[in-house]
C-alpha cells in the first residue's frame, strides 16, 4: 500500500485563511473583554460614590495596537492607580510622622483645587491659630478661637471687636490612625472578563465564518 500527501495550494490557503481568522477572532475577543472590564471597574466607582473623575481614570489598550494576533493582550489600567487601591483593599492609614491624622470638618473649607486641607494651609489662608484640644473619648481636636461661621458653613476670622457671634469652632479631628472601607471589588470582574475570553474567541471565530 503506498500512502501520498499532496499538499495543493487550496489547502495552504484555507490554513492561512483559518489562521487569520484565529488572528482575528482572538484580538476582537480581548477588545471586548477589556473594554468590559473597563466598562464594569467604571461602573463599580460611579456605583459607590467616587465620582465621575475617578471612573474616568479607568483605562483599557489591547495589544498589539495595530494588526491581529493569536497572543493578543488586553491591559485596563487606572491613571489614579493609588486611589483605587485604596478603595479597593480597604487599608488602615497612619500619619507618616507618627502621631495624628486630621481629618477636616465641614468648618474647615476645602484647600486649593477642591483638595483635603492641612492645619498648616488652613493657618496660613485664615489668618488664626489652631489650638490643640485632647478628649479622653472620641477624637483630639485642632479648634479656632474668636472665629464665626460664615454663611458657608466655613470657619473665618472674626472682626468683631464686641466678641458677637464668634465662637470657638472645631477645625480638624484627630485620630491616631482611621480604617478606610472597602468600597470596590476589582478582582471580582477582572474573573468575569477573564472566565468570558474562550467563549468570546470562538463566538468571534464563528462569526468570521458565518460571514
Amino acid at each position: 500500500m503506498k500512502l501520498k500527501l499532496d499538499i495543493t495550494p487550496d489547502l495552504v490557503a484555507a490554513m492561512s485563511a483559518e489562521m487569520k481568522a484565529g488572528e482575528k477572532a482572538v484580538t476582537a475577543a480581548m477588545h471586548e473583554a477589556g473594554t468590559g472590564l473597563k466598562t464594569a471597574w467604571r461602573g463599580q466607582i460611579t456605583g459607590a460614590g467616587l465620582g465621575q473623575r475617578l471612573a474616568n481614570s479607568i483605562r483599557s489598550q489591547t495589544y498589539p495596537k495595530t494588526g491581529e494576533s493569536l497572543n493578543a493582550a488586553a491591559l485596563v489600567w487606572s491613571k489614579a492607580s493609588v486611589i483605587i487601591s485604596a478603595h479597593d483593599t480597604g487599608p488602615l492609614i497612619r500619619s507618616k510622622e507618627g502621631f495624628w491624622l486630621a481629618i477636616p470638618t465641614e468648618a474647615a473649607g476645602r484647600g486649593l483645587r477642591g483638595a483635603k486641607i492641612t492645619p498648616g494651609e488652613w493657618e496660613r489662608r485664615r489668618g488664626l491659630r489652631l489650638r490643640f484640644v485632647y478628649r479622653r473619648r472620641g477624637p483630639s481636636l485642632l479648634v479656632a478661637d474668636r472665629a464665626r461661621i460664615n454663611k458657608r458653613g466655613q470657619a473665618v476670622a472674626s472682626r468683631s471687636k464686641t466678641g458677637r457671634n464668634q465662637v470657638t469652632a472645631p477645625i480638624f479631628l484627630l485620630v491616631p490612625q482611621v480604617k478606610l472601607p472597602k468600597r470596590l471589588d476589582l478582582a471580582r470582574d477582572a474573573d468575569r472578563a477573564l472566565d468570558s475570553v474562550p467563549g468570546l474567541i470562538v463566538a468571534n471565530w464563528v462569526e468570521d465564518k458565518v460571514r
